[in-house]
């Protein structure tokens, strides 16, 4: 993951909320200017274009949620217990960073790098548990449940950005049914789906 000095930090976070409420070809270098709180010749020097600029936000975005949600899985083996946790750290964290959220449920399905942060430790984690029989689950049908898990996701994040559920309430429920298409019992998805969340990890 790159690392940002100070001035492209407050710049991607300014596109960060700006590309969440306009979209990509609604920006322009004085709203970015203003959003973050430096020079327009801040912005030129470090902004090529706009569409770039969305690039790297993206990736930047993915590769830190995908070092967190890594961290987070330390010391837990259970593939049904790191999909509980991953999932619901997602919605939390639409829920306490709401234009991270809004970014999430306008780009993730459209960008590479958003899809990325979605499937990839889905994926890893889906194949560990059918090869142990964690899942039932036929592995012809692995992409579909990854979009299936994905769709979820995105879902519970809007339905807490809109106030229709909270996160806790959102994120359980999710975890609940997805868990139990995947074929773990009620009881026990029920209780995967309520575990206690920790604290997404920090990174640098």
């Amino acid at each position: 993951m790159t690392r940002l000095n100070q001035a492209q930090r407050r710049i991607h976070q300014a596109a960060l909320r700006l590309f969440a409420e306009k979209g990509v070809m609604q920006l322009n270098i004085s709203d970015l200017a203003e959003e973050a709180g430096v020079a327009r010749g801040t912005i030129y020097n470090n902004v090529e274009t706009m569409e770039q600029l969305f690039e790297q936000v993206a990736s930047q975005l993915s590769g830190e949620m995908h070092q967190r949600i890594a961290l987070s899985f330390a010391g837990v083996e259970d593939p049904a217990e790191r999909l509980s946790k991953g999932v619901r750290l997602f919605i939390r964290r639409a829920h306490d960073e709401p234009h991270w959220g809004a970014f999430l449920n306008r780009f993730a399905l459209s960008n590479a790098s958003m899809r990325e942060m979605l499937y990839s430790q889905v994926t890893v984690d889906l194949l560990q548990g059918l090869q142990t029989g964690r899942y039932q689950i036929r592995q012809e049908t692995l992409a579909s449940v990854i979009s299936l898990i994905a769709g979820a996701t995105l879902g519970a994040i809007f339905m807490v950005r809109e106030g229709i559920k909270t996160w806790r309430d959102a994120g359980a429920e999710a975890v609940e049914l997805l868990l139990r298409a995947l074929g773990v019992p009620a009881e026990e998805a029920l209780r995967l789906a309520r575990l206690d969340l920790p604290p997404l990890p920090a990174v640098d």
